[in-house]
């Protein structure tokens, strides 16, 4: 399964506002003159409505204004009155009201007594409601409001077809925010920002660089929305060549010296394990760079366990008057948790409460758990697990679990599975990592009675899926793939990589889970998941040269066979294999693993 990015060198200018109006709108009775604090944006809302009324002003469009006045002044239920006082409110004065109220649902309410005048509403009206419905979650008004849009041939209007590309994207439904998008004719830069972002944030990183390249193709012009998502989406797909692409376009467009597009480009490049580019982009950024930028750069140091370059970074956000924040500690507290440094990651915790004055989140609690499984303090971590005052999630007893399979407690292991389970009962990667302790410690009666579990539960592994970049294209692979076009080749490649490995030592790591399947059969399982098709892929592509990793990322954590055979390859290849999965950064060099063992 491949992707083929399209070119994104092509010029727009930046029109960052998303509010803008685009349709005329209805003529109204000249007005008396205004007076003249209304022209000033910061004037009191009270102090012209005052005015108005000692000089008997009562036209409607003094009076819309002055609701949108109230609103953003946050005097909303001054707005409410004014608009009452209006004597026949024409839908710019109902749409003004519902957008005085648009985070609450007397939005909907005020929208349903527009109906029974009967007025009807206008694209600007259908935009707000969209924000209201998808500020509160409101699916099935939304989905009453689209029928609506479409009866009234709104849907498709730029203004309100962005919108409502939007409410879908909010509401977790990428799927119909798609078909929403592909149903309004004249696209503009607004609906393609909706769009581009709305996939990132639903993790459809593949379609939203998609729908960014066919802006581009089509000489849309970016804004600091569209190119944003589309680096969004570049790092969740680790996608250096995407994100090199994506900068290009930001230079050529402007857009690059913007601080959102500055803090994308800081992210995409960390989350892509080029912590170089990530830095070099910060400190060309650096005096407009905020606390956002500041923190992706602090993550994307603590995603590769480099703690002092974190800590020196935190340092240096404190002398630039910046204070430090909750994502801020999670950078620290993830380096010194991905470095298995527990008291460290503890003392930076109590810092964080004592020094700093911040309440600890679940993810914080999360690391400190994190970091005194991996260290064996087992029951520490529980105890931390059992007192804090979230209540634990999958994360948390993951983590455990991982823990205590490292460390070979067989009886906690268990427990933590359980705990595991009873949140999720159809989460498969518990059943994996408890089946591999037990079996470790050659209980084989409970790795029986776990299989059995998830017999009875119908729960199969699923199905691991990696990717890999070359030459701008992202390759997609699937465990025992045999779709792509180079099968052959990369199956024939393995083979070899697995011969040359096994004179240096590789002995395969079986997963439990096919404990009774024929040995040959268990070989041609191992050899056919998806991360290493992946790495032979790049290596009969050239993309493994001494100098020049391979990057790898898995929608799943990464298998124990995969992880002892990358550090064989890695010596074979005599290059670095980068592996992001689920959980963490992997890298592969000389034979070892930074993450030492624990995932």
């Amino acid at each position: 399964m491949t992707f083929r990015s399209t070119s994104i060198s092509g010029r727009g200018t930046m029109n960052p506002s998303l509010e803008r109006l685009r349709e005329p709108l209805p003529p109204t009775p000249a007005p008396a003159p205004v007076p003249a604090a209304s022209t000033r944006p910061n004037s009191d809302p009270r102090a012209i409505h005052a005015h108005a009324i000692v000089n008997g002003r009562r036209d409607r469009k003094l009076y819309t204004n002055l609701i949108t006045h109230y609103s953003k002044s946050n005097l909303p239920s001054y707005s409410l009155r004014v608009f009452h006082q209006i004597r026949s409110p024409d839908i710019v004065s109902w749409t003004a009201l519902i957008a005085a109220h648009s985070d609450a649902f007397l939005s909907l309410r005020h929208f349903v007594s527009m109906l029974r005048r009967p007025t009807l509403p206008n694209q600007r009206t259908m935009a707000c409601l969209f924000k209201t419905c998808a500020a509160l979650s409101c699916v099935s008004f939304g989905l009453g409001l689209h029928a609506l849009s479409l009866k009234l041939s709104l849907a498709g209007e730029p203004f309100s077809g962005s919108a409502l590309v939007n409410f879908y994207s909010k509401c977790r439904l990428p799927g119909d925010a798609q078909k929403a998008f592909d149903e309004i004719p004249q696209k503009d830069e607004v609906c393609y920002g909706a769009i581009v972002v709305g996939l990132a944030q639903n993790s459809w990183p593949i379609d939203a660089l998609s729908a960014f390249a066919e802006m581009v193709s089509c000489d849309g012009q970016s804004t600091i929305y569209s190119v944003s998502g589309a680096l969004r989406a570049a790092a969740q797909l680790a996608a250096l060549e995407q994100c090199r692409m994506i900068h290009a376009h930001a230079f050529v467009t402007g857009l690059e010296m913007n601080a959102v597009v500055g803090s994308s480009l800081v992210d995409a490049y960390g989350k892509a394990g080029l912590v170089g580019d990530a830095r070099r982009v910060f400190d060309e950024n650096f005096v407009r760079m905020n606390d956002v930028g500041w923190n992706a750069m602090m993550a994307a140091y603590a995603q590769q366990g480099d703690n002092d370059s974190t800590i020196e970074l935190f340092g240096s956000m404190e002398a630039q008057g910046l204070r430090p924040d909750g994502y801020s500690f999670l950078a620290i507290l993830t380096s010194f948790c991905n470095a298995g440094m527990d008291v460290e990651t503890d003392c930076w915790f109590t810092k964080m409460i004592g020094d700093y004055d911040l309440e600890p989140g679940l993810e914080h609690y999360t690391c400190l758990v994190g970091a005194f499984s991996r260290a064996g303090r087992l029951s520490d971590a529980e105890k931390i697990a059992m007192t804090m005052p979230f209540k634990p999630d999958a994360a948390v007893w993951r983590a455990l679990l991982s823990g205590c399979a490292f460390h070979g407690d067989a009886d906690m292991a268990w427990t933590m599975a359980k705990r595991l389970l009873e949140l999720d009962p159809h989460d498969d990667s518990a059943y994996v990592i408890v089946a591999n302790a037990l079996s470790s410690a050659r209980r084989w009666d409970e790795v029986a009675e776990v299989r059995k579990m998830m017999k009875d539960r119908r729960v199969k592994k699923e199905v691991g899926k990696s990717w890999i970049e070359v030459r701008g294209k992202v390759h997609v692979f699937f465990a025992g793939d045999r779709r792509h076009e180079m099968m052959d080749q990369i199956y024939a490649k393995l083979a070899e990589l697995r011969e040359e490995i096994e004179k240096l030592g590789y002995v395969p790591v079986w997963d439990e889970m096919v404990h009774d399947v024929e040995e040959e059969e268990k070989k041609k399982l191992l050899w056919s998941h998806s991360e290493k098709l992946a790495v032979a892929f790049g290596v009969v592509n050239g993309a493994a040269m001494p100098g020049k990793p391979l990057r790898i990322v898995k929608n799943l954590r990464i298998c124990r066979d995969c992880h002892e055979a990358f550090k064989f390859m890695s010596r074979v290849l005599e290059t670095e294999i980068i592996v992001r999965d689920v959980n963490r950064y992997h890298r592969f060099l000389n034979g070892r693993c930074t993450c030492g063992g624990v995932w």
